[in-house]
């Protein structure tokens, strides 16, 4: 299939385009509130940030997507989608200017992320009612061409607002809850866009509506977690087990090194907010770098080495980069290891997923995949909550630093032991 033509044949499609403008300007928005909650929370002049502050936004960003991720379709296939992406972001307008009053107001930090932790938790049924309303509007062969395009213009335009709060902020713009109200304002935009949508467009019908009552759907999806569990604790699943408790442990690594890298840019490598926020800005892209070059070696490193022994390769790197660099704290070094770290960590998700795949019947595979989505983002959180116990006001703790290296090292020995495993050809 011809990608070009196809997706220029999609963008004709108007049922397609008006979906997509509901995910570009609704993720743009979650991007500016997400960096306004950072920049917030580690960053504002008012604030002396703590590790585990900054804990406690990592959890607000992350939690909803997997404690709610795994729930969200038993609702989603009862509501009408356009009246999820419709009211969704209604209501995330009014919690983030809500937010936006209480950084005003200057309450207490447990009501502030209270209320930011809504915001993200609407977030993760808009998020998958999108995915689930595109073959309304798209069927055929193209269906593939949307699935890949829909989600990667998503993420662009969460890192363009990102980029656009990181703006405003750096050109004087210092107000968290100006930048805050700026995401509002872009959940009422995704609003007023999915209104151009007519209201039965996305379905469900009343036919296709589920009739099993909502508590005993919810307790199904309980189930299926606890089913995707039982399938990779079959010994034959073995290699796909491995390769998810690697990237687990991976995850957590990244986690516990980007609050250490938080922590340096406010404190350690600045002398003022605006310094730091520069600083953590250009971590991040060198990280995202990271993770693009990854997406364009590790077709080629896993036909070479095979899954598992990318997966090992990745953790070796990274256990000699953070052991020989990480203790010094230096601004360079640590900058060049953000960008070599998004390597390591998307790569060895990259094989991870391929594992995954290969390695997992069908028929329980989308239990396996909600499963991976919980230990991915419960590890980040876990990780920010150990830093947080461990970590010096500056972020200088050798002691964390040399532990990452030694869990990574560990995924390596795990991850080639494995290699000496007979596995299904993939």
């Amino acid at each position: 299939m011809a990608v070009l033509p196809d997706l220029r044949l999609l963008l004709k499609l108007g049922g397609f385009r008006r979906l997509l403008a509901v995910r570009l300007l609704s993720q743009a928005a979650d991007g500016v509130f997400q960096v306004g909650l950072a920049t917030y929370v580690v960053f504002s002049p008012e604030k002396q940030a703590t590790p585990g502050q900054i804990a406690s936004a990592m959890a607000v960003l992350l939690l909803p997507y997997s404690l709610v991720g795994p729930f969200a379709g038993v609702f989603l296939d009862r509501w009408r989608r356009r009246q999820v992406f419709l009211y969704g972001s209604l209501l995330r307008v009014l919690l983030a200017s809500a937010t936006a009053v209480l950084i005003l107001a200057r309450i207490p930090d447990g009501l502030f992320y209270g209320a930011a932790l809504c915001v993200t938790a609407v977030n993760r049924f808009v998020l998958a009612g999108l995915s689930a309303a595109l073959p309304r509007v798209v069927d055929g062969p193209r269906l593939v061409v949307a699935n890949a395009l829909s989600p990667t213009a998503g993420t662009l335009a969460a890192t363009a607002g990102g980029g656009l709060a990181f703006l405003v902020r750096l050109l004087g713009w210092d107000s968290d809850a100006a930048v805050l109200l700026l995401g509002a304002a872009l959940y009422l935009a995704a609003a007023l866009a999915s209104l151009r949508i007519p209201v039965d467009a996305l379905g469900p019908s009343v036919e296709e509506r589920p009739r099993a009552h909502v508590r005993a759907a919810l307790a199904a999806s309980a189930q299926g977690l606890l089913q995707g569990l039982r399938h990779l604790a079959d010994p034959a699943r073995r290699p796909a087990a491995r390769s998810l408790a690697a990237m687990t442990l991976l995850r957590f690594c990244y986690g516990a090194l980007t609050v250490t890298v938080l922590m340096l840019c406010r404190y350690a490598w600045s002398t003022t907010e605006e310094d730091g926020l520069a600083l953590l800005g250009l971590a991040l892209g060198l990280s995202a770098a990271g993770f693009f070059v990854a997406a364009l070696l590790s077709p080629w490193a896993i036909r070479r080495f095979g899954p598992l022994g990318w997966i090992a390769g990745c953790a070796a790197l990274a256990a000699v980069l953070v052991g020989l660099a990480g203790p010094f704290f230096a601004e360079p070094l640590m900058m060049a290891l953000a960008f070599f770290l998004g390597v390591v960590t998307q790569g060895a998700k990259i094989a991870t997923d391929t594992v995954v795949q290969s390695e997992v019947e069908d028929a329980y595979r989308g239990r396996v995949f909600s499963v991976y989505d919980v230990l991915f983002n419960v590890a980040f959180v876990a990780a920010a909550g150990a830093s947080a116990l461990v970590l010096p006001g500056d972020g200088r703790s050798v002691a964390l630093v040399l532990g990452v290296a030694v869990i990574y090292a560990g995924v390596a020995a795990l991850a080639g032991r494995a290699l000496r495993v007979p596995a299904r050809a993939s």
